[in-house]
């Protein structure tokens, strides 16, 4: 029997935050090197994006250039939009995973 039982349980809550903590960064790792890839146009544009919805690159087919720009331009946008939105769920998928959804409408950046 402990003297104190409500310090014994404040002990393992402190002992389960430290664990959420090292969970929540070695996610933060993975979401850095995850790549995650959206495309438009049929896949002539591709746009490739980490778990933390950092660009990492974008690639045009050749055949466009000859295109009129604009319609280029909407093109690069619509896949870094789609290869955002697909991190986006998936650093959410990850983060649920770790807290049970206890996050859940919080806005941590870079989850």
């Amino acid at each position: 029997m402990t003297l104190f039982p409500k310090l014994s349980g404040m002990a393992g809550l402190v002992q389960q935050a430290k664990e959420v903590q090292e969970k929540l960064e070695a996610l933060q790792g993975e979401l850095s090197a995850l790549r995650i890839e959206g495309q438009a146009g049929g896949g002539m544009v591709a746009a490739t994006v980490n778990g933390q919805q950092d660009v990492i690159s974008v690639k045009i087919d050749q055949q466009l250039l000859t295109e009129d720009i604009e319609m280029v331009e909407d093109l690069v946008v619509a896949a870094i939009r789609q290869a955002t939105e697909k991190s986006r769920e998936e650093s959410q998928s990850r983060m649920k995973r770790i807290t049970g959804g206890l996050a859940d409408g919080l806005n941590i950046p870079g989850i």
